[in-house]
């Protein structure tokens, strides 16, 4: 039997969360916690340069495990929110989703950058996540912050190391996430823009 490691906690997590939504029922809220709460080790395998984003998808996540005593699905805080009119307001659900969607997005990203080259360095790889995902939506103050901390990135070396994986095992296990997770963020993405809430915050 295979050797349980996190990248293969978080890939088997997307792969059957992937499978829970249905167009009629909704994707499960608590299910989705549980998948998410996994991906905040891959955070903090990458040290104090993702520290930032550690913290806020950690906080993002908890309020939505909160939620997910309130709401069944997905669909249903969002419908709350629009009803209430507080879609975009500091820490509502639906705020809290499109934060947490942005963290799965950015591990997508960083995975992508990551196969794209042996040679990729982990800097480089998650200087370019961090500019297609998150960089559009952060102050400069904080872009400024998240630059320098690339500097004191660990080596891709390091990070397989922490992650307990090969450069061979983690390739495997990261595209089962990117495969598992992009149609996850586009049905995150739908629920927003079939509400006409556009998706630029």
């Amino acid at each position: 039997m295979a050797t349980k490691t996190p990248l293969s906690t978080i890939a088997q997590a997307f792969e059957e969360l992937s499978q829970c939504g249905t167009k009629d029922e909704g994707l499960p809220l608590d299910k989705f916690c549980d998948a998410c709460s996994l991906v905040s080790v891959l955070f903090d395998s990458l040290g104090l340069a993702f520290k930032f984003a550690e913290m806020e998808y950690v906080a993002k996540v908890g309020n939505l495990v909160e939620a997910s005593k309130r709401f069944a699905t997905l669909e249903n805080i969002v419908d709350a929110d629009v009803g209430n009119g507080t879609v975009k307001k500091q820490r509502s659900p639906s705020r809290d989703l499109r934060r947490v969607r942005q963290g799965l997005d950015l591990v997508r990203a960083l995975f992508e950058q990551f196969l794209s080259s042996k040679d990729y360095s982990l800097r480089n790889a998650a200087s370019t996540a961090y500019a297609q995902v998150c960089a559009p939506y952060h102050t400069w103050a904080v872009r400024t912050a998240v630059s320098a901390g690339m500097h004191i990135l660990p080596s891709r070396e390091q990070l397989l190391l922490k992650l307990n994986e090969t450069d061979h095992s983690a390739k495997k296990k990261m595209r089962r996430y990117i495969k598992a997770s992009r149609p996850l963020i586009d049905y995150i993405d739908k629920l927003y823009i079939s509400r006409k809430i556009s998706l630029d915050w």
